[in-house]
């Protein structure tokens, strides 16, 4: 599904626009005359450097953090699920993943195993918080997202602390979602290669907007190729995940059997523990 760039107002006006949003810690500019906006089914990208000023950006947009300078306007009634880069897991606390889930919001039982189910993660409802895996905690981030229906899914590094082989598999389910509900997806990344595959708008942050447009266009840009380096630049132009195959428990590709049955999609996501 392919949507026009962000500032085309084809697809109606945005859910979410950033005007001008210039942000200061102290003496020093972190955001600096930022513009950005989401529209419905469209998944923008931030891309960057560490400091570039991406999760101050998210902050911004979820109105945590006034800027010194600028405008957000939300779209009226917009609802946003927010699943952030970090969330602080204490062993010494007994919380469940039922319990997390419904930390600050109600929800039946049955919503929630809906979530977890849909992000392929509906057999760990009841373990400790502290005992699964790291791509499991970003399935259920997800899924706690997913429990206010949101219009707009803000993800700050949904990929962190997922492993490699199943780092497309969590990109194509947020495609999926995307695809499902229509929704539009704001989204921090530093895996550039799975960003060009997946986003329909990347931003390239350095404080201020490097350039923003088509992943294509963005590669070729000059401020992009001087920000990351042209090797970079052409290895991830060169790159195209198309979807052919999955990959096997080293991450290695396999060829996909159209007559067998769809895998599950996290396999330490299964039953195979015990709770």
């Amino acid at each position: 599904m392919t949507l026009a760039a962000s500032g085309d107002e084809s697809h109606g006006p945005p859910l979410v626009r950033a005007r001008g949003v210039s942000v200061r810690f102290g003496r020093r500019s972190v955001l600096d005359s930022v513009d950005l906006q989401v529209h419905a089914g469209e998944i923008v990208t931030l891309v960057g450097l560490n400091g570039a000023g991406k999760s101050t950006l998210i902050r911004v947009i979820l109105g945590i953090l006034q800027p010194e300078r600028g405008t957000v306007e939300r779209a009226p009634g917009l609802r946003i699920g927010y699943s952030p880069q970090h969330v602080r897991r204490d062993p010494i606390l007994p919380i469940t993943v039922r319990r997390f889930l419904t930390l600050g919001a109600r929800a039946r039982s049955d919503r929630l195993k809906a979530a977890l189910d849909e992000v392929g993660a509906g057999a760990i409802l009841d373990f400790p918080l502290a005992e699964i895996s790291g791509g499991e905690m970003q399935r259920v981030l997800l899924a706690r997202a997913l429990l206010r229906e949101p219009g707009l899914l803000v993800l700050d590094e949904p990929l962190s602390g997922v492993d490699i082989a199943s780092q497309s598999e969590l990109y194509n389910l947020i495609g999926t979602l995307r695809d499902r509900y229509g929704c539009g997806v704001l989204l921090v990344s530093h895996d550039l290669h799975l960003v060009m595959a997946a986003s329909d708008t990347v931003v390239c942050l350095n404080r201020h907007v490097c350039c923003t447009g088509r992943p294509q266009a963005v590669l070729r840009d000059p401020e992009f190729i001087s920000l990351f380096g042209p090797h970079l630049s052409e290895s991830v132009a060169v790159y195209q995940h198309i979807h052919d195959h999955r990959h096997d428990a080293l991450g290695e590709p396999m060829a996909i059997d159209a007559d067998a049955p769809e895998p599950a999609t996290e396999p330490a996501t299964g039953a195979a523990r015990q709770p």
